[in-house]
């Protein structure tokens, strides 16, 4: 099953850290977030393989936004 990973926050792509067919662990920083001068590291919510990034570096982004699925 498909886990999506979504946005907590408002904010740009900082750095993507990952690429699509990547493993990832649970836990584990798939891309960074900027907002108000702060760096957000936003985690995979459960061990599995990339399977799409949805966002671009520099990328503007709203809470709530898909940015990248695991499955």
């Amino acid at each position: 099953m498909a886990a999506q990973v979504e946005a907590q926050i408002t904010g740009n792509v900082w750095k993507i850290e990952k690429a699509v067919g990547d493993p990832v662990a649970e836990g584990e920083s798939i891309l960074i977030l900027e907002s108000m001068k702060m760096e957000i590291p936003v985690e995979a919510p459960c061990a599995g393989r990339i399977v799409e990034i949805r966002v671009s570096e520099g990328q503007s982004i709203e809470e709530g936004a898909v940015l990248a699925v695991i499955e």
